[in-house]
């Protein structure tokens, strides 16, 4: 089961109640669609993706089945029906539509899950403060926080499929980037770093238990990977050099025609504000695994493991100067505004950062029983770990800590790449 304290805030900030979070997580969700139409809310361009409704139904379906079903006396649902539609995996709860059938849910409207919520939000007023339930108050906020930045890179892969570029909001992005530097290192002597989250404040179960893990000396790049830079890996013919891919990756360019980032076409790049000229001082982003380490070959470099990035951003590396740990930093998604990658020299924010290691459970590690048990446990299998936080992360989600994971093939996230290099090369 996920640590039972409210999600934490940057040091020296109070944190806000789970009350207050739940509602504030809610607001900006609805928020967020704010500019779509019933018809932008029921768009679903891929399997990977949801429609921005499924979204605001399947998190409200989250808060009425774990809290208000089994936790409020006599609550009945709002309609029986529904769990069918919103449930998204857990074999628990029974049988739902196909998840590529989401797309097909005319029915019902987005005024109706509108309504949905609404109710919802005021039959979980008693249950707030309950200390008994704050371990699945705190669970159920991070879910939804989770699946806001879902919303937003969903909509944006669906409005990619129009040939006319629809935005999703007017108007050009509100301030550019900063010239890149250039790339400094953490440095790191190795040694013995203690890994996972260490009982203070909310987390998921995949981030713990807490071990120790040798490191060798290795570094950590101080920013990014650029546009900039990324275009040149291109010019270079990166995407038709077999030697610096991964079997799997060089397949997956061969057979998907791969030739850039996705959202890419010739210096413009497709945003939630429609078709705008890429900065290429800005950090690169919706790139996958294999583009990240096939870049990081080219490079001279390595893409970091999930292990040496924790250490850096807890500062475990014995140096004197080290990058504050702020689980806001770089994050954008306070209101509802358009994500967009702006740089930075903090590790968090911009985009998820890919890590060579492999999606697996940390020694110890048991899922909780129930159905909340397969929120994390069951995908241990295929998949790559990502550190740090997106532009569309919602502020204050993430930590040192944090496990993020895709498979190697898929970037429709924010998904960008931080360099890493053994010690003393």
């Amino acid at each position: 089961m996920p640590r039972s304290e409210p999600i934490g805030a940057a040091d020296g900030q109070s944190v806000p109640s789970l009350s207050a979070q739940f509602r504030a997580t809610r607001a900006l969700t609805e928020a967020l669609v704010a500019p779509l139409s019933d018809a932008d809310a029921t768009l679903q361009s891929m399997e990977d993706a949801s429609p921005a409704k499924w979204h605001l139904a399947h998190t409200t379906w989250f808060w009425e089945t774990f809290l208000l079903r089994d936790h409020a006396p006599g609550y009945q649902l709002c309609d029986a029906d529904w769990p069918f539609l919103f449930n998204s995996y857990y074999e628990a709860e029974g049988a739902r539509i196909d998840r590529f059938a989401r797309g097909l849910l005319s029915r019902p409207t987005l005024e109706q899950v509108l309504e949905w919520r609404a109710a919802i939000n005021d039959a979980m007023t008693p249950l707030l403060d309950d200390p008994a339930l704050a371990g699945l108050v705190a669970l159920g906020v991070a879910h939804e926080q989770q699946h806001t930045e879902l919303l937003l890179t969903d909509i944006k892969h669906a409005l990619f499929q129009n040939p006319l570029g629809p935005a999703m909001w007017e108007g050009g992005p509100t301030a550019s980037a900063k010239a890149a530097s250039s790339i400094g290192w953490h440095q790191h002597p190795g040694g013995i770093a203690l890994i996972g989250h260490d009982e203070e404040g909310f987390a998921f179960d995949n981030e713990g238990p807490r071990h120790r893990v040798l490191l060798e000396p290795f570094a950590l790049a101080d920013r990014l990977v650029t546009n900039g830079e990324w275009a040149e890996f291109v010019a270079d013919g990166g995407y038709r050099d077999a030697r610096l891919w991964l079997a799997d990756g060089w397949a997956w360019v061969q057979r998907e025609g791969i030739a850039a980032p996705l959202y890419w076409r010739e210096d413009e790049h497709f945003t939630h504000q429609g078709w705008q000229v890429r900065d290429p001082n800005a950090p690169v982003t919706h790139i996958s695994h294999f583009e990240a380490d096939a870049y990081a070959t080219w490079a001279g470099a390595r893409l970091p493991t999930e292990f040496e990035w924790e250490a850096i951003a807890r500062g475990q590396d014995g140096a004197a100067v080290l990058p504050a740990h702020d689980p806001d930093g770089g994050n954008q998604l306070d209101a509802a505004a358009p994500p967009l990658p702006r740089g930075g020299a903090g590790l968090f924010g911009d985009g998820w950062q890919f890590t060579r290691s492999a999606y697996l459970p940390y020694p110890r590690f048991r899922p909780a029983e129930g159905a909340v048990g397969e929120y994390n446990g069951k995908f241990m299998s295929g998949q790559v770990v990502l550190r740090g936080a997106s532009c569309a992360t919602v502020r204050g989600h993430s930590r040192a800590s944090y496990r993020n994971f895709f498979y190697p093939h898929q970037r429709w996230q924010f998904t960008g790449l931080r360099l890493a290099k053994d010690g003393n090369s």
